[in-house]
């Protein structure tokens, strides 16, 4: 108990200040790769353009092959050479929603592709208009599976953002740092389990907004379906 009480008062308000940071840099990212990847994924899948579809999403693919500590790398290297700052929030966000991009993106595609056209048609023949039927009809429908692909890039930036302690991004990645670099457990105590405990967190949190969101004819269908299997 008395140690637990020495931890805290230790580390209590800085662990507080840095997972406030680090909240703060995750909610960002996800707002900007959530309105970047869910209209652009909605456009792709409604153009005739295949191939342009096919290009976006091979792009957003090799992004996200790419080394996460490797992408911060080059996105410091490509500010320097545009004598922007190479150290702080704003290389931090660019390389966080780079990567939050692929998820949202291909599960909006899929999403909205795998509705089926006869409900489309119905839609159509009902006198809605292209607008009203991407709101009614294909964004209710898709919702489950848009929401798994936010849900994912939410976890996976959540993970990343700890290595933009790296490049002064601050964030519960310096407290892990910390404990590297000096060999103290507790600092890596305090960096790693409060991003657990935030990952754990906005996964729960999303799924309820998620059921929240969806209408109730298509949540007990979804769940029949999901029993069926």
């Amino acid at each position: 108990m008395n140690a637990v009480l020495s931890f805290f008062r230790k580390l209590g308000p800085e662990m507080l200040r840095r997972t406030y940071e680090h909240t703060f840099l995750v909610f960002f990212a996800m707002a900007i790769a959530v309105a970047i990847a869910l209209p652009l994924g909605v456009y792709l899948a409604r153009t005739r353009w295949r191939r342009v579809a096919s290009a976006v999403l091979g792009a957003a693919g090799v992004i996200q092959t790419v080394p996460s500590l490797a992408l911060i790398s080059f996105i410091v290297l490509l500010f320097a050479l545009v004598a922007l700052p190479t150290i702080g929030t704003l290389p931090a966000l660019v390389a966080l929603v780079l990567y939050a991009l692929l998820p949202i993106l291909r599960n909006t595609y899929t999403g909205i592709r795998q509705v089926d056209p006869s409900v489309v048609e119905v839609a159509t023949g009902m006198g809605m208009k292209p607008i009203q039927i991407l709101f009614s009809v294909e964004l209710p429908l898709s919702l489950p599976v848009i929401m798994a692909g936010i849900r994912i890039s939410t976890v996976w930036t959540i993970g990343i953002a700890t290595l933009c302690g790296l490049i002064g991004a601050g964030g519960l990645g310096d407290l892990i740092l910390k404990g590297l670099r000096s060999i103290q457990m507790d600092y890596l105590v305090a960096g790693t389990v409060p991003a657990a405990v935030l990952a754990v967190t906005a996964d729960w949190l999303l799924g309820r907004l998620e059921r929240w969101l969806t209408p109730e004819g298509i949540r007990e269908s979804h769940h029949s379906r999901e029993e069926g299997e």
